[in-house]
């Protein structure tokens, strides 16, 4: 079967190898889509210290159920699925809270084994999702995405109904925060970038506002919200001058939710969230509810990527990498598929 290998930084390669053998207790899927998530663009970098090259990325995926292991009920060939491709261990302290994404062996399909971007991929069977085939494959492959963004803006929001909302980043994660804080029913949202391109997507989705970060940004934004001001900031960019605004803008009581992984190190005015009794909340990902949840969302048609999104080749995946790196592409998603 044809793979794509990352093979160290900014290096991408299509190699030849034999289907992936399957265990008892697994599934061997047919792959027919696979995003291309932010954080495999900086595993594509090397920034990432989980993935080692040689490796094949790929964890948003779906496709059909192409062989099923000897001990394995409830799935046949051609079904359509999608999977989860977090992996945990099911008995420490944060799996049985029901906090897998955050279990002590945690392990992620396409990080910690081979993922999809190849021809076949094999997995857990505990980690598979039958969908109808009426959704598309390239819908299904976002129910990853959605969740992290399905989790950070439902936590955010939690104690804020029917909030202002500010969403730092219209990639990815920033637009279907965006598009959850929408469902959930925000009052209005207002979406930050720096790529003016990538803004009108929401812009044409029903954002209150779209703005690029300029000089006097901040003002323009409590302006727009009125006296309500903001209650909810989630940024989804993650960087000194977005953790900086979040603080600025957010309400008294307010809640500040970082999704992003743009920086490490960051530094904020604590004694000001202390005495403004701001929540400062992280996100990292989700767990088995948030997935559901994604996916009854998608077959729901709540969530249409066709204006943000483009398909290409598995063949093409170096350049899709390389244009993504370099800012060549307008669209927030690009799918692979083999």
């Amino acid at each position: 079967m044809e793979t794509l290998v990352w093979t160290g930084p900014k290096r991408m390669e299509m190699r030849q190898g034999d289907e992936p053998r399957i265990t008892e207790n697994e599934v061997l899927i047919k792959v027919e889509a696979a995003g291309i998530c932010g954080s495999e663009i900086e595993g594509y970098l090397g920034h990432n210290s989980l993935r080692v090259p040689p490796l094949v990325m790929g964890h948003e995926f779906s496709g059909k159920v192409y062989e099923v292991g000897s001990g394995v009920d409830g799935f046949s060939q051609g079904q359509s699925v999608v999977v989860n491709p977090i992996l945990s261990c099911g008995q420490c302290n944060q799996c049985r809270k029901g906090w897998p994404q955050l279990c002590a062996q945690r392990g992620i399909i396409g990080v910690h084994r081979p993922g999809a971007f190849a021809e076949f991929v094999s997995v857990p069977a505990s980690s598979l999702h039958v969908i109808p085939d009426t959704l598309s494959p390239y819908r299904a492959s976002l129910t990853e995405p959605l969740a992290c963004s399905l989790r950070a803006a439902r936590r955010a929001m939690q104690n804020h109904p029917f909030a202002n909302v500010v969403v730092f980043g219209a990639g990815t994660i920033g637009l279907l925060s965006f598009l959850v804080a929408q469902i959930l029913g925000a009052a209005k949202v207002i979406v930050v970038d720096t790529n003016e391109a990538r803004l009108r997507t929401p812009a044409n989705l029903g954002a209150y506002g779209t703005i690029t970060p300029e000089s006097g940004y901040i003002k323009k934004i409590k302006d727009a919200m009125g006296p309500s001001g903001i209650d909810v900031v989630i940024d989804a960019a993650g960087f000194q001058p977005t953790r900086t605004a979040a603080v600025e803008l957010v309400n008294p009581g307010g809640t500040i939710m970082n999704i992003g992984l743009g920086i490490d190190d960051t530094v904020l005015p604590i004694n000001h969230c202390i005495r403004s009794e701001i929540n400062v909340l992280g996100s990292f990902s989700y767990n088995a509810q948030d997935f559901y949840d994604a996916i009854e969302l998608l077959k729901a048609g709540k969530i249409d990527e066709e204006q943000w999104s483009e398909i290409r080749s598995l063949k093409e995946g170096d350049e899709a990498f390389q244009d993504l790196i370099h800012h060549r592409v307008q669209h927030a998603k690009i799918f692979l598929t083999p």
